[in-house]
């Protein structure tokens, strides 16, 4: 695998499991130092031990993105071990899988501290000390923020009412960062997954089952359906794609939310 990474230096939140994992590693083996950032301690703890049996520079920091002191925390510390930060991946997210009637405004809350207040604070904290670092004068030379979204940013789910609205906010928000950022050279973009073999859509199979009257693993096989595809994503997939956007070669792209999905929902 090429090296296109080498000397950058990346943060990925939620990369304790699942897409954020696959994400944090496919940098790694990209060249990349990767500093993994999730609320769980187990998990960041062993994810940083998979990308130094790669060969890489990594740092596991337990970070909730809902606060700004601990995201500040979390770059300050990132740029004081290895010097700058290149590449912020806002990828921690949850869902709530409820229909909107049976839903407590506490509970839509938590849904966009998490999927909404995180990513305005990771991407505006990254922002400020890759604008501090300069550019080259090229697009992209400033940094790259990679925000995670969905295909529910594209087209609401029902009983995912309060996770589809967060990921439209999401969108919105990437592209107008994008053109904020675009004077700095910084480009702003956005990942869409569809049906990811994860333990997020597992919970959705569960809690969205009795709500279908389907039983447990039926709700996807249902939903399977939909993928032009034929079949599930894996982590990887989706990680390739942010590898893409987390490099040269995507210099001249910014302020796109762009659908991983298999063709289950087309633009």
């Amino acid at each position: 695998m090429s090296k296109k990474l080498q000397d950058k230096v990346a943060i990925v939140t939620g990369s304790g499991r699942g897409i954020g994992r696959g994400i944090a590693l496919r940098l790694a083996q990209d060249g990349a130092t990767v500093v993994v950032a999730d609320i769980n301690a187990d998990n960041v703890k062993k994810v940083a031990e998979e990308i130094k049996a790669l060969g890489a520079r990594t740092l596991a920091m337990v970070t909730d993105v809902t606060k700004e002191a601990d995201v500040q925390k979390l770059v300050d510390t990132t740029v004081a071990e290895f010097g700058k930060l290149d590449i912020m991946v806002a990828n921690a997210g949850i869902a709530n899988i409820k229909m909107s009637i049976e839903m407590t405004a506490d509970e839509w809350d938590k849904i966009f501290a998490v999927n909404c207040r995180g990513v305005f604070i990771c991407d505006t904290v990254a922002a400020r000390q890759m604008i501090k670092q300069g550019h080259k004068g090229t697009m992209g030379s400033g940094g790259r923020i990679i925000n995670c979204a969905s295909i529910a940013a594209h087209s609401g789910f029902s009983i995912l009412a309060a996770y589809s609205a967060s990921k439209f906010a999401v969108r919105g928000f990437t592209q107008a960062l994008a053109k904020e950022l675009g004077p700095h050279k910084i480009t702003v973009n956005a990942y869409c997954p569809g049906i990811v073999g994860t333990d997020m859509w597992g919970l959705i199979d569960e809690k969205m089952g009795p709500y279908l009257g389907m039983g447990k693993g039926e709700v996807l096989k249902e939903y399977t359906k939909l993928i032009t595809a034929g079949t599930v994503g894996v982590p990887e997939e989706v990680a390739c794609f942010v590898s893409y956007l987390a490099s040269s070669d995507a210099d001249y792209m910014t302020g796109q939310s762009v659908m991983i999905d298999g063709g289950i929902v087309m633009n």
